[in-house]
């Protein structure tokens, strides 16, 4: 039988790459997928490239708005009739730039992307999930959640912050039979990355990559289905056992 037969998961940054991953992933075990995301026309092409028929829905919303967030959580309830897994995935790299230098409309943009729009997707979920008998609950952090990393910092400090949700979510939740991990990719090939390259080194990204690249032992970037595949391990019983963990898929960037 395949991981998630007659599972319902919702994926928050659904059309992004590694939430496209992930749902292509979970709808080859055998579930049903809500995908969330800001833009309703990048929801329809990855809706259309997932093929998935009515085992796809997408609902456009903004993560950090609550009533934007109890609205793609009921709709995957009238969809689907239950909830099984959550993946909160949805985050902003915001902006590169010394900590000195950036401004406070700047550090609140990127908090309240990826720390409250954590929150809210589990605070509103986790009841739907209980009602099922439990589940799983996988958060997207980064390495940035485990080490400090000049010129994001206000990145750094949301993905410290999801960490330290999804560690006390797990000892609340427990008891609800909800697992509750968090994820932390090293540096993925992905657009996000690109635009951090941009930023990092507007004249000359391939040095950004080049130092970026130095810092990770297996000496590449991960991919969008190596992060994913972590993410269906933690949605499925195979994880039974595993909650409150930090997961790094980093090719050994955390063990230096």
């Amino acid at each position: 039988m395949a991981r998630l037969t007659n599972k319902v998961a919702i994926i928050t940054g659904g059309a992004g790459g590694i939430g496209l991953a992930a749902a292509k992933r979970f709808l080859d075990e055998g579930a049903r997928v809500m995908l969330v995301g800001r833009t309703a026309a990048k929801l329809e092409a990855a809706q259309a490239a997932l093929d998935g028929g009515d085992r796809v829905a997408i609902a456009a919303a903004d993560v950090s708005d609550e009533a934007a967030t109890q609205a793609f959580v009921r709709e995957t309830k009238d969809r689907f009739g239950r909830l099984d897994i959550l993946f909160g995935n949805a985050g902003t790299e915001g902006t590169v730039k010394p900590l000195t230098d950036l401004t406070v409309d700047e550090f609140d943009s990127v908090m309240t992307i990826n720390v409250r729009g954590a929150w809210l997707s589990m605070k509103h979920a986790a009841p739907l999930i209980a009602d099922s008998g439990g589940g799983s609950i996988i958060l997207t952090s980064s390495v940035a959640g485990a080490v400090g990393v000049p010129g994001i910092s206000a990145y750094t400090a949301s993905k410290h912050a999801i960490a330290g949700l999804a560690r006390s979510a797990a000892q609340e939740l427990a008891g609800a039979n909800i697992r509750v991990n968090t994820i932390l990719p090293a540096p993925v090939d992905n657009d996000m990355m690109r635009a951090i390259e941009r930023q990092a080194a507007p004249d000359n990204p391939e040095a950004a990559r080049a130092g970026f690249l130095a810092s990770i032992p297996l000496g590449r970037y991960g991919s969008n289905e190596e992060v994913a595949a972590l993410a269906l391990f933690l949605a499925s019983d195979d994880a039974a056992f595993c909650t409150g963990g930090l997961y790094p898929v980093d090719g050994g960037f955390t063990a230096r």
